[in-house]
């Protein structure tokens, strides 16, 4: 009996730590705060790379910079007065790791190369497929999911609501008043 029960504490013991495996991120923002968690066993590559701007402080201080409600809100590149931070190399699609991109998940920016993603990201607003990997092609690489928003969906949807317009450098979609990211960390599961 004794050996049946430590081997079923152990069973729950691993299956707890796996579940706990994933890290989670608090983005402070100047509208409020998001958690998001990370999937390093589905984007190993992509969260390598987020978590490293983290670490680095590259997002502290930049701004969401592409607002387009009920579709996505982008950031992760520039400051305040929209001049670029320095970013890595381009990282390798992983597109094709079978999340989606749904309502609140987190996913990689990219030009219409499939791998020039370097470090924006957005979080999507509601569930948009024609954002997901196709096929091994230009138009059908999609865009590599890598985390969910955990608390504060409140948060990106009013993020999504804000006033846009054009500001240099951008011709649409900017918030006419900046929503920052304040503070970003790593925090313990």
């Amino acid at each position: 009996m004794k050996s049946r029960l430590l081997l079923l504490l152990l069973l729950l013991g691993l299956s707890c730590a796996a579940v706990a495996a994933n890290p989670q991120v608090e983005m402070k923002t100047s509208q409020g705060m998001i958690v998001l968690e990370l999937y390093p066993d589905k984007a190993p590559k992509t969260v390598e790379n987020f978590l490293g701007y983290v670490e680095n402080g590259l997002y502290k201080g930049s701004v969401f910079h592409r607002v387009i409600d009920n579709f996505v809100i982008q950031g992760g590149r520039y400051d305040t007065y929209f001049r670029e931070k320095t970013a890595w190399k381009r990282i390798y699609n992983e597109a094709k790791n079978g999340l989606k991109n749904e309502a609140f998940t987190l996913a990689m920016a990219r030009t219409k190369d499939p791998h020039s993603a370097v470090s924006q990201f957005f979080i999507n607003l509601k569930d948009n497929p024609s954002l997901d990997f196709t096929e091994p092609t230009v138009k059908g690489w999609g865009y590599t999911v890598f985390g969910k928003v955990v608390k504060g969906q409140e948060i990106a949807t009013k993020i999504g609501k804000v006033p846009t317009g054009a500001r240099e450098p951008f011709a649409s979609d900017v918030p006419l008043e900046n929503v920052v990211i304040e503070d970003i960390r790593v925090i313990k599961n």
